[in-house]
């Protein structure tokens, strides 16, 4: 992979773009469950960079994850990097993208894992199989969009598109610089490979007048599940069937909003693409979509809990009966000064700043994994807490003071324990929608609810055939509890998949702890890892 700049149109506007390969999105990385994938990454851009295998496991292959300054430092213009790990249980449809600042939103690309060769598709077998990757566009550079709202404290400039593919459709303007057309034939199985690619918004999918069969989520084949719209927050992807019953004609496709967070402003124009009949005529113009209300929580409550996964006692992850370590983080916004003598764009003139248990993650100059295989003081400490320091009604009131603490605290997991994780959405500035995200891991959603979480609602769990993702979506106002068994040794990371609560601070990491020293039980980091 060849990181590079680009020069793209859209919009009316043409600018230079962060690409790879000269793709925008990136090239599709293909594979078999089971397959050892080698990749070399070489930065040829002015900015640093690191690639993130999004949804992966990297069992014991850590130094691949990709994350900046928790796995590895980044690649510096110039540098080449060999990202190796090997797909373990798991296929479908992930994803790949820079895990250094806001380069995600165009340094992207999906990756699709087959099952291994002889084991079929757990579904009817489609005629054609397409990657539908829906994000946001800026016209804007989104570095410099990042380094703005550093500097004043405030939000971030909204995107100016939501695409399909990189195209925005053709609701916008000059749409003949780019319109994606899917052709087909009647009465065929497709399937779509769906992933919110976007930096900050969660989206709706859906196809005109017909309906969408949820067969993966994450690299986890679920029992099908009939649908006209599909929920994805930022960092999920899902892959669904669709049959071309409908009468011959070009329908089209689309992504709109969800926006959970009032009072937040957000772009309201969907994107569009067009799936094309054989046979359908050239003067009749598409059939619309009818999209669900930005702020439909009802359906994505509904969405999310209507997902089942195959798990049973025969799968090689199965759902965790019981709990050895139990943790409640709660998630959410909250302010700092704005600095001496200067007034910043956030509320009362501070700067925006978010946090989980009330401490606002800093990133280190030396990366995590390092400064733990090679027992470097000094840039972590491992107290983390369990549960909130500060408990309140969380859904409720909040409290007067929201300035979290701020730090490089990790929290320590032993080897092979069964975890469960509550992440607690807060009224700090209001309540929304986390897409939570956890890297070295897939897990059970055994739970998801409003209000505030209390250990009664254990009893609602479903323990049977919940969910198995690698990003989850907090409910607004509310919380989700996952569970998994910490199998695979490593430091691990953690944080909300809106690329803004990211840069705000709200992420944590956690060792998961086999024996007394990591170069004991990790593989060494490889010989070409970057310096920091």
């Amino acid at each position: 992979m060849q990181v590079q700049p680009l020069t793209v149109s859209k919009l009316c506007k043409t600018k230079s773009l962060i690409a790879v390969n000269n793709l925008f999105p990136g090239p599709v990385v293909y594979a078999d469950e089971e397959d050892t994938v080698v990749v070399n990454v070489t930065n040829n851009c002015q900015y640093n960079i690191t690639i993130h295998w999004h949804g992966i496991r990297q069992i014991r292959s850590g130094w691949a994850d990709g994350p900046v300054y928790i796995t590895q430092c980044p690649l510096q213009t110039g540098d080449t990097y060999q990202y190796k790990f090997k797909i373990q249980r798991q296929s479908g449809t992930l994803w790949w993208h820079a895990h250094d600042t806001w380069l995600r939103g165009t340094v992207h690309g999906a990756i699709v894992v087959f099952p291994k060769t002889g084991v079929p598709y757990p579904f009817h077998y489609p005629r054609e199989e397409h990657i539908i990757l829906i994000g946001e566009w800026w016209n804007a550079n989104v570095e410099d969009v990042e380094s703005q709202s550093l500097l004043t404290g405030g939000a971030p400039q909204l995107s100016d598109a939501y695409t399909i593919n990189g195209h925005p459709g053709p609701l916008y303007n000059c749409s003949s610089q780019g319109k994606l057309f899917l052709f087909v034939f009647p009465n065929e199985h497709y399937l779509l490979r769906i992933v919110n690619v976007a930096l900050n918004q969660e989206l709706f999918f859906t196809v005109a007048n017909h309906n969408l069969t949820v067969v993966e989520i994450d690299g986890d084949f679920t029992k099908p599940y009939t649908t006209s719209t599909i929920f994805l927050t930022p960092g999920q992807s899902t892959t669904a069937l669709f049959i071309t019953n409908q009468p011959t004609a070009k329908y089209y496709m689309g992504a709109s909003p969800y926006s959970s967070a009032a009072g937040v402003p957000f772009p309201t124009t969907p994107t569009l693409a067009i799936v094309e009949y054989q046979g359908s005529s050239n003067s009749t113009p598409p059939v619309m979509p009818t999209f669900p209300a930005t702020n439909d929580t009802g359906l994505v409550a509904n969405f999310s809990a209507s997902l089942r996964s195959l798990a049973d006692t025969t799968h090689p992850e199965p759902v965790p009966q019981t709990v050895d370590r139990s943790l409640l983080f709660t998630i959410g916004l909250g302010t700092k000064p704005c600095g001496e003598n200067r007034v910043c764009q956030g509320i009362a003139g501070t700067k925006l700043t978010a946090s989980m248990n009330n401490i606002s993650f800093v990133l280190p100059d030396i990366a995590l994994l390092q400064a733990y295989y090679n027992n470097i003081s000094g840039v972590f400490t491992r107290d983390f807490p369990d549960t909130p320091p500060i408990v309140f009604n969380y859904t409720g009131t909040p409290p007067n003071n929201t300035t979290p603490q701020r730090g490089t605290r990790l929290l320590v997991i032993p080897y092979n324990a069964n975890v469960q994780m509550v992440f607690q959405d807060t009224s700090i500035l209001g309540v929304e929608n986390h897409p939570i995200h956890v890297h070295g891991y897939s897990f059970y959603i055994v739970g998801q609810g409003t209000g505030n979480f209390n250990s009664s609602q254990t009893s609602t769990f479903n323990l049977f055939d919940p969910p198995r993702r690698n990003t989850v979506g907090v409910p607004v106002g509310g919380w989700a509890a996952i569970r998994f068994k910490a199998d695979n040794p490593g430091v691990w990371y953690i944080h909300c998949h809106l690329e803004v609560h990211t840069m705000w601070g709200l992420t944590m990491a956690f060792i998961v702890l086999n024996g007394a020293r990591a170069n004991e039980t990790l593989p060494p980091p490889p010989p070409d890892l970057p310096r920091c």
